[in-house]
């Protein structure tokens, strides 16, 4: 495998996304090829070799892949076991709904169902504890919701498990086990105690 395709709908500007990934090396030594440079975007999907879905807004970037038409030739793909890697918003759309993104609703998705190619949620960048802002020279507390708080509004109406997973943090999947790595994660299920996990530890027994 040599080639990827890479998936910039989560921001706006498309080329701009594409050459900060080259510029920055984040490509890997991996030849990107640019979904919105393509002719037909459901042929590209069908014929990629690999998929990288970049971050920035959810909602947009779930909103683009229902105005193409990939949710379903993504599953398809994905399912045949081509490699998907999903950054922040590409990472939320792999799981079976967007419900747990942090991100604000800049524009409203046919649905919120996603790919559904993981059997949980993720909330990404997820961090504990209150939020501080400094007031001249002091922090103090900010009293809005902690995520866990937001989190158990999630559970309070869905029962899908949810993996709070620490910036950095890398999740393994392949199909059958779900591996954790690069930092440590909370894991939020309807009804039970969160449990927090360290990095390089086998995550698969929380969603069977």
């Amino acid at each position: 495998m040599q080639r990827v395709l890479f998936i910039p709908y989560a921001l706006h500007d498309h080329d701009a996304y594409l050459r900060t990934i080259l510029e920055r090396g984040l490509n890997a030594d991996y030849d990107l090829v640019a979904i919105h440079h393509a002719s037909s975007p459901r042929d590209a999907v069908a014929q990629a070799e690999a998929i990288y879905v970049g971050g920035g807004n959810t909602f947009r970037l779930l909103n683009a892949l229902y105005q193409h038409d990939l949710l379903d030739v993504i599953r398809e793909r994905v399912r045949a076991g081509v490699p998907y890697v999903g950054i922040s918003a590409g990472s939320n759309v792999a799981c079976p709904a967007i419900m747990t993104t942090n991100d604000m609703p800049i524009v409203q998705p046919p649905s919120f169902a996603a790919l559904g190619l993981v059997p949980f949620q993720i909330n990404a960048h997820y961090y504990t504890g209150m939020t501080w802002i400094k007031e001249g020279e002091q922090f103090v507390e900010h009293f809005g919701e902690t995520r866990d708080e937001r989190l158990g509004e999630f559970h309070e109406l869905n029962d899908t498990p949810v993996i709070g997973l620490w910036e950095a943090g890398i999740l393994l999947c392949d199909g059958k086990t779900v591996k954790l790595e690069n930092a440590p994660a909370r894991i939020f299920r309807k009804g039970r105690p969160t449990v927090d996990v360290e990095s390089g530890s086998d995550l698969t027994s929380f969603f069977v």
